[in-house]
């Protein structure tokens, strides 16, 4: 019988500099980070200083708040970043052709590092162990349980900062291979301002929330919008793949207590969450708010057990049949899938279910119509027309399902910007023989 040892002796026994432990990275390997809130940044800094003895590094990752050392010009050769979704770090990178883009479904990933992208290092983000030794995973389950589970190699870096969630997002540090002991605070993602168009969308948007739907939200502007007009609702719930700051206020004035839903009862669940001070405080240590992988938070069967299920997300351009591009600005990558056809998927399929497609009209100050007659050349569709239900802009809510091809177009053109809509109507004469 081996000689026994507590979970703190092994602890111990892990304890590496974060040198050590990027030393144990290969040339030729597959690293996964975590992400977002998450993202293990002394060990990414660790790991670029050593950029010189690497060859041919992979790494891939999906949001990126940190400076993405790896995909400087002058990491070719050492690093190639294969993203899953792009950010202000790693959009040039992939635009000028020193790394890569794959596309997939944000609830697929966990599949896709098990089946198709096998992982060779983990670099994640926990809190310090509990009493059962026991370490968290924080604000970002998501991916990053899946990478833990699968990886050849686990290295975490042990951040006293880090919130520790409930939910399915714990570790036991007998599955991790090496520890690094290094504090820093989080990053923040400020939340987007809200003006006078972003409050008018919101107003609508909010317009179709009843009492005692459960909601998803988007991240930026529109979605903070839409919960500034939800405090006279009652018993909504919260099935969302990413929290940020605006539904702490609504969960602890009890307008967001999960009464009503049909699977997690009374509590609010996610997959990742990403905010300021005030959402990462939240979270700690608060059993109302629970962390799942994004397999399970984002399946769009799961998402559908939910009555009444009501999805809020956002776009670059939607086409006059109904095509919703999320992720392009012509050939150029910007961002990637995330968890748009997920929820919209899983709303459907939601007795009840209702999804939004948020945009405010115009682009570029004003130079730019997001309702277009077609979609930019090269743009990849991110949202079919056969999954597309409402579209809402500034000027109003315009519901799809149902419509034909025809009815599409007038009720787009009607919530278009007034400067664009006369060029849309001379294309839905031309396409339909019929004077708009």
């Amino acid at each position: 019988m081996s000689e026994f040892k507590k979970w703190d002796e092994i602890y111990k026994s892990k304890l590496v500099t974060a040198a050590e432990a990027v030393s144990h990275i290969k040339s030729g390997d597959r690293v996964v980070t975590g992400h977002a809130a998450a993202e293990p940044s002394c060990l990414i800094n660790a790991m670029a200083d050593n950029y010189e003895n690497y060859q041919n590094i992979e790494i891939n990752h999906v949001v990126s708040l940190g400076e993405g050392r790896y995909v400087k010009p002058e990491m070719k050769g050492h690093f190639h970043f294969n993203g899953l979704f792009l950010g202000a770090s790693t959009r040039k990178a992939v635009e000028e052709g020193r790394a890569d883009y794959t596309t997939s479904f944000f609830h697929e990933m966990p599949m896709l590092f098990r089946e198709y992208l096998p992982v060779d290092v983990a670099l994640v983000s926990v809190s310090k162990p509990d009493k059962h030794g026991f370490v968290s995973l924080g604000p970002s389950c998501d991916y990053t349980k899946g990478i833990v589970e699968n990886a050849k190699i686990v290295i975490a870096q042990v951040n006293s900062n880090l919130p520790r969630t409930f939910g399915d997002c714990n570790i036991h540090v007998r599955d991790i291979d090496f520890f690094v002991e290094c504090d820093e605070k989080l990053p923040v993602s400020l939340p987007g301002k809200i003006g006078d168009v972003e409050k008018k969308i919101g107003e609508y948007c909010a317009s179709l929330i009843k009492d005692g739907d459960t909601l998803q939200l988007g991240i930026g502007s529109i979605p903070e919008s839409v919960l500034t007009f939800l405090w006279d609702r009652k018993d909504l719930g919260l099935h969302t793949e990413m929290a940020s700051d605006g539904i702490v206020d609504l969960i602890e004035a009890g307008v967001i207590n999960n009464t009503r839903k049909n699977i997690n009862k009374g509590v609010s669940v996610t997959t990742f969450a990403m905010g300021t001070e005030k959402i990462y405080d939240f979270i700690d240590d608060n059993p109302q708010f629970q962390f799942f992988p994004v397999d399970y938070i984002n399946d769009p069967r799961v998402i559908s057990q939910n009555d009444n299920m009501v999805s809020i997300n956002s776009c670059i351009q939607v086409d006059l049949m109904g095509q919703v591009v999320s992720e392009c600005i012509g050939l150029r990558q910007f961002s990637g899938v995330g968890g748009q056809v997920d929820f919209i998927r899983g709303a459907a399929m939601s007795k009840g279910g209702r999804a939004i497609i948020a945009m405010v009209s115009t682009a570029a100050g004003g130079k730019i119509s997001r309702i277009v007659p077609f979609i930019d050349e090269g743009a990849a569709v991110t949202t079919s027309r056969n999954d597309v239900d409402y579209v809402v802009t500034e000027y109003g809510i315009a519901k799809l399902k149902g419509k034909t091809l025809r009815d599409r177009a007038r009720a787009l053109i009607e919530i278009a910007h007034p400067d664009f809509r006369d060029g849309l109507k001379e294309e839905y004469e031309r396409r339909f023989s019929e004077k708009y």
